[in-house]
């Protein structure tokens, strides 16, 4: 006959923890398990916060009280006493700065809703999968605590520099007043100086401006930017004025990819393939005067006087355009090859389909939040043509971008 494992926590331990208290509670919100979680979190904690000021650089620096923190665990709320040091350079593993919830079982939850699952769709699937009867207030509950983290990364400090930042907006629908509106997200993609990716932050809103981005850039500017290279925006509205009245410096780029896009949706689909090859004589011109009479020969030849239209975006927009002739071809790939902000807005539009409407403005910042987070897990390296473009770079923008590496 086999013999009983010896358990790891002695009998006797689970009795003094028991004793006094109806063992039907322990998993309660409130309850021993609760309770077991914050004594063991404050515990490791305190722990960290030793080991930190043993082997920490910092001469004088010691504990300094302690700061309040609440954490979502499986049953509710938890009320964290979390050490400080003078120093405020104590960053705790256990509990990251802006991680609101106990690592473990919410994260299932909050992965199943950043994948665009209903609060409905994740009850059924714990109950199939797990055996777990979770009420949709946890649920909900779960996910609303990352409202919090939510403010905490809109407000995080940023990089001095970013050679180039990404704007670009995705539509959702949203419940406003008893009526369901279309509203813009706002997403701002920056490309740090060794390539890697950032999205600097989320704003949405019912229509846009000068004077909203304005509002963005002063507030881009206020966490910690002091420069931008290049801007590449899809011709949003007072855009040009706004970057420039804040990063004088900036030069601003339309999308050539978001045009290229404008102008076939003029176009039947029949012909979509023949027009989409007439256009490159355009945006792979050797320079900007090359361009100029491509664009020209595009307008008088058969496509461009079926399609006049095209031509007539292209013109309007080409003030924004031309700066894209003055790179060389490893700054322009990155620059039209803009696959980061594409796929970035592939999972953000699938998981906007997912929910239909949004009953707020919170509701859906908090969804797509969570899918921007799944995201960036996956971002690990710079694209292979950051090399090249890093160096041209350097040529280009001289003490503006060097100063940054």
């Amino acid at each position: 006959m086999a013999r009983r494992k010896q358990p790891v926590i002695p009998d006797a331990l689970l009795d003094q923890l028991l004793a006094g208290t109806d063992a039907k509670t322990a998993f309660d919100k409130d309850g021993l398990l609760d309770e077991l979680k914050k004594a063991l979190a404050e515990r490791a904690l305190n722990a960290e916060m030793d080991h930190h000021l043993e082997t920490g650089e910092e001469d004088g620096n010691r504990r300094n009280g302690y700061g309040k923190k609440t954490v979502l665990t499986g049953t509710g709320k938890v009320a964290l006493e979390v050490p400080r040091d003078r120093l405020a350079t104590f960053d705790p593993q256990l509990i990251a700065k802006y991680q609101r919830r106990f690592p473990g079982f919410d994260e299932k939850i909050v992965s199943m809703y950043a994948r665009g699952m209903s609060t409905r769709e994740i009850q059924g699937h714990l109950r199939e999968i797990y055996g777990l009867d979770v009420s949709p207030d946890l649920i909900s509950a779960v996910t609303d605590a990352v409202l919090e983290e939510v403010t905490e990364w809109q407000n995080r400090p940023l990089e001095a520099l970013y050679p180039l930042i990404f704007f670009d907006a995705i539509r959702i629908k949203v419940r406003d007043e008893g009526t369901v509106r279309n509203k813009a997200v706002y997403v701002a993609l920056g490309v740090r100086p060794d390539g890697t990716k950032e999205v600097l932050g989320l704003w949405i809103e019912q229509s846009e401006g000068a004077k909203f981005w304005l509002r963005v850039m002063n507030e881009l500017k206020s966490r910690g930017v002091e420069d931008v290279l290049i801007a590449v925006v899809d011709g949003l509205k007072g855009f040009p004025e706004a970057i420039t009245a804040v990063f004088p410096q900036a030069q601003v780029q339309t999308c050539v990819v978001h045009l290229i896009r404008h102008s076939l949706a003029f176009v039947s689909y029949k012909d979509r393939k023949s027009v989409a090859a007439a256009l490159k004589n355009i945006y792979k011109a050797k320079d900007a005067d090359a361009a100029k009479a491509a664009l020209e020969d595009f307008a008088e030849s058969p496509w461009g006087r079926k399609y006049p239209a095209i031509a007539q975006s292209w013109r309007r927009n080409w003030p924004e355009v031309i700066p894209f002739f003055a790179f060389p071809d490893d700054v322009r790939r990155i620059i039209y090859t803009t696959n980061a902000i594409e796929s970035l807005n592939a999972k953000l539009r699938r998981a906007v389909r997912s929910r239909g409407h949004f009953p707020t403005d919170e509701a859906a910042l908090k969804l797509l939040f969570l899918v921007l987070n799944l995201a960036a897990k996956e971002w690990k390296m710079p694209p292979r043509e950051w090399a090249m473009a890093k160096a041209q770079l350097a040529i280009l923008f001289e003490d503006r971008f060097t100063h940054a590496l």
